[in-house]
């Protein structure tokens, strides 16, 4: 059974209390929990404000449109590095209240992917920094120097295994070329696959990593040539081709976490069994065996939770919580 074939969130948390979030997490999910983000801060809580705490000698600070590599450290690096002391300080205090758990228990942490931390960050002319081959270098490695740290610090105070998640929604975006200049005279070049290929499995040295994107037109020939160990996608947005890349990804070996339940309430909650179906719907079309749904299926939201209503988000956790536990037990019985 595969380290990702379980249950677990994606990231983002609604509200802004550090403390309730571990302890709901914590609760929820007894296998694979995860170190939310709580974007309800504000300036340094986001998926790109976190990279402000993680990034090793390199700073950022804010502009109009966002982030931008700063030149020396200041308050939105300071404040981003406060704030993970915070989230880290709860989930071991929530860790710690909730007891020994199951000896498979693993903890997943979070940051932006390589591609659209460049995407996203700014150089200090304005362009974004994927722009720049050395900038999109350098941003990759320190990166990956500090998801090694938090890993292992995360690891230590917890006395747990971790996995890392890399968010990578801008990849499909920026290898098509699709990503604005600044000026329609200043257009962003695609990002080269084996270019990509390369800085996830760079990212991948900080340990057991997933990339997860919610977006459309999946690059499923990078992730597949890429060493990543799983993939977490949105099923609502899945073309016909996309089960292809799906299950190529799954017969060498690896995981697909599928995000089936939705982000936000729905009319009618799910029942487990209507999630669950949703799941074993996906490898039945592709013809596996309903035991890869214990062996090699994660289920997750749909993407992250931060717009959700807080009962919800609570409710989302519990019924991938519950599926994932049903599976594990008997695949078969759906």
């Amino acid at each position: 059974m595969s380290t990702f074939a379980g249950a677990t969130g994606i990231g983002s948390w609604p509200g802004t209390s550090a403390r309730e979030a571990a302890e709901i997490v914590i609760g929820e999910l007894h296998r694979m929990p995860h170190l939310v983000e709580l974007p309800g801060r504000g300036v340094g809580a986001d998926m790109i404000g976190r990279a402000g705490a993680l990034l090793v000698d390199i700073a950022v600070d804010t502009v109009p449109r966002g982030y931008r590599i700063a030149a020396r450290p200041g308050a939105v690096s300071r404040r981003a590095a406060s704030l993970l002391r915070e989230d880290i300080d709860a989930l071991e205090e929530a860790w710690e209240t909730a007891g020994p758990g199951s000896s498979d228990r693993v903890v997943k942490v979070q940051a932006p992917g390589p591609v659209t931390l460049a995407a996203q960050l700014e150089l200090g002319n304005g362009h974004r920094a994927i722009t720049d081959a050395g900038a999109l270098r350098d941003l990759t490695d320190s990166l990956t120097e500090g998801m090694t740290l938090h890993a292992a610090e995360v690891a230590r105070r917890l006395g747990s295994a971790v996995v890392v998640q890399y968010d990578e929604p801008s990849l499909p975006v920026a290898l098509a070329g699709r990503l604005t200049g600044v000026t329609s005279m200043t257009p962003v070049h695609p990002v080269d696959e084996s270019v990509a290929i390369e800085l996830l499995d760079r990212c991948a040295g900080a340990g057991p990593a997933v990339v997860h994107c919610c977006a459309t037109d999946l690059p499923w020939k990078v992730l597949q040539r890429s060493s990543i160990q799983a993939v977490s996608v949105d099923v609502s947005v899945l073309a016909p081709t996309d089960l292809d890349g799906i299950g190529e990804f799954v017969e060498s070996g690896r995981t697909v976490l599928l995000g089936v339940v939705p982000t936000t309430a729905p009319v009618k909650p799910p029942a487990v069994e209507e999630v669950a179906r949703a799941a074993a719907a996906v490898t039945d079309r592709l013809g596996f065996a309903r035991a890869v749904l214990r062996d090699r299926v994660g289920v997750t939201p749909a993407c992250g939770l931060a717009g959700a209503a807080a009962a919800w988000a609570k409710t989302a956790i519990g019924l991938c919580q519950k599926t994932a536990d049903g599976f594990a037990q008997d695949p078969e019985a759906l």
